[in-house]
């Protein structure tokens, strides 16, 4: 079939904010900000603890100090930080302060001063008793402990998908097909193995950031560094006890995400200041914080049951994962269901039964949520890592027994919810890179001479963004009275060039410049105002 000749897509143009960004423009949330309350976090020094009495009266006499808070201050309302389609599938667990702290940096107190001086200083005067408590952290022993995380009684889930505070349980998940017993039974090799894949955090270069403010019509607007600008309105909605009426979310550019800014992290705290003082307030997170107090990768174990005859044909899988998900419960059903249903359909060739198992548990570690891949990467790890051990037991080459087995264009998904692959290039793929690397003259190992030895290995793996029939997106495109075309969405450009390669869409369809394309990327009405022509403003707003 003849390749259509594109005039925009696959081309090469300049980035949308290449000279933005080239120039030293003020593009990220801390660089627009305008002057504002300088936000800190006192964060809990115990992993699980109550806080007994606090004391913020030395921290509220420092010079440039407007106000401490605690909580005795905050909505007894408990919510999510998941930036989800809601319902949320997290469980409600969270308030913008609790007395009972659940991880070593769990906010315990918020200071709102004039100056980030005047704000470390009166973080330093607030005195906490605490009654600290036995913590959990090993998440293998959390289901059922004696010790819970969440005790308390307005804990709840939106959606029924097996969560119980009472038994540390975020949720549970499960999936099967055939007799997975009796296929395992009557294989030639039967493979079992546990891997452990550790939370580890992000480490984008620009920290989590947050300025808040109240407009000239008394809503609340928030620039922040985020992902996820919809969510947020959601989020803060319900953590404050406002209507989304009444609250305008935009993100500016964002130095990194990963994921990591797929949660409402630095948001609510800001916004809590900027409604009780109306003043304008900037949260920055250090460092520090960003590493200790943000959203990693869960902590997983995942165990893989294999079974396959002499001549390769893999017939049976059964994938059981145990999530970490630390002290609050955001993304936990999300990010485990992908362990299964994202690494067992890559293997339907000759599959005869599956069977997928998963719980998420909490502990008093640090809390995690979204990160590149959302739990496939995990599960995806564990079964490849078996699939090349069951390769090295039956002397096949890991390639050519992946051929054997893979997922091909037409095939149903067992544990994917039925669906089938309608369109998949896996097979060809595989092909490609195997020529393209060499694996033939590169697998398995390579002397190099001088004591050294290159290894080489294979993997598979599987995506996707967004779920048919529940999460949902919109976009506008606007013609403007000068030939060009405005383009209105909430996608989160991270640095990834997601502006122009829309702009490079809207181009092709239009059979225009890229040139002629605006793009605002979950902007603000003024920030359109302020680049807009003004022949083109009225049809904007």
């Amino acid at each position: 079939m003849d390749k259509p000749e594109y005039r925009s897509v696959g081309k090469s143009v300049r980035k949308k904010d290449s000279l933005q960004l080239l120039l030293g423009k003020p593009v990220y949330t801390e660089d627009i900000a305008p002057d504002a309350l300088v936000v800190k976090l006192l964060r809990s020094p115990h992993a699980n603890a109550m806080a007994k009495a606090i004391d913020t009266s030395k921290a509220k006499k420092v010079p440039g100090v407007v106000d401490a808070y605690t909580w005795e201050d905050v909505p007894d309302q408990r919510f999510s930080n998941a930036g989800q389609t809601y319902p949320e599938t997290s469980p409600y667990d969270r308030l913008i302060i609790d007395r009972h702290v659940r991880f070593v940096g769990d906010v315990v107190a918020i200071v709102a001063a004039e100056s980030e001086k005047a704000a470390q200083t009166a973080l330093s005067r607030i005195k906490v008793e605490y009654d600290v408590l036995e913590p959990v952290l090993d998440f293998r022993t959390a289901k059922d402990n004696p010790v819970l995380v969440h005790p308390e009684d307005n804990w709840h889930m939106l959606c029924d998908l097996g969560g119980d505070n009472t038994r540390n349980l975020v949720s549970t998940t499960s999936d099967a097909g055939g007799d997975i017993e009796a296929v395992l039974a009557d294989c030639d090799v039967v493979l079992e193995r546990t891997y452990h894949t550790k939370a580890y955090n992000q480490a984008m270069m620009e920290t989590f950031r947050t300025f808040t403010q109240l407009d000239r019509y008394g809503r609340l607007h928030v620039i922040s560094s985020t992902q996820i600008v919809y969510h947020v309105r959601r989020i803060l909605s319900y953590a404050l006890g406002i209507p989304k009426s009444r609250i305008r979310v935009e993100k500016p550019r964002i130095g990194g995400g990963f994921g990591a800014k797929q949660m409402a992290v630095s948001e609510v705290h800001p916004a809590f200041v900027t409604m009780k003082t109306g003043c304008p307030a900037l949260c920055v997170f250090s460092r520090k914080e960003s590493q200790t107090c943000g959203s990693p990768r869960h902590e997983m174990e995942v165990k893989v049951r294999l079974g396959a005859n002499e001549d390769g044909r893999i017939r049976a899988l059964e994938v059981t994962t145990l999530s970490n998900s630390g002290a609050y419960g955001e993304h936990g059903w999300a990010t485990v269901g992908l362990t299964g249903h994202k690494s067992i359909p890559l293997y339907p060739g000759s599959l005869e039964a599956f069977k997928f198992d998963a719980n998420v548990v909490y502990t008093n570690m640090q809390p995690s949520g979204a990160c590149r891949g959302f739990g496939a990467t995990q599960g995806q790890f564990a079964v490849e890592s078996a699939v090349n051990e069951l390769a090295a037991k039956l002397g096949r080459d890991p390639v050519e027994l992946r051929e054997q087995n893979m997922v091909r264009e037409g095939m149903a998904m067992p544990a994917y919810f039925g669906e089938v692959a309608n369109a998949c290039a896996l097979d060809r793929r595989m092909q490609h890179c195997s020529d393209m690397f060499g694996w033939k003259e590169k697998f398995p190992v390579r002397d190099m001479g001088n004591g050294k030895v290159r290894a080489a290995g294979i993997a598979m793996s599987m995506q996707g963004s967004g779920i048919s029939g529940i999460d949902v997106g919109s976009v506008t495109v606007k013609l403007n009275d000068d030939g060009g075309y405005m383009l209105l969405i909430a996608a989160a450009d991270m640095g990834t060039g997601c502006d122009t390669i829309l702009a490079q869409m809207v181009a092709e369809h239009m059979e225009c410049p890229v040139e002629a394309v605006s793009v605002f990327g979950a902007k603000s009405i003024s920030e359109i105002v302020m680049n807009t022509p003004a022949p083109a403003l009225a049809q904007a707003i």
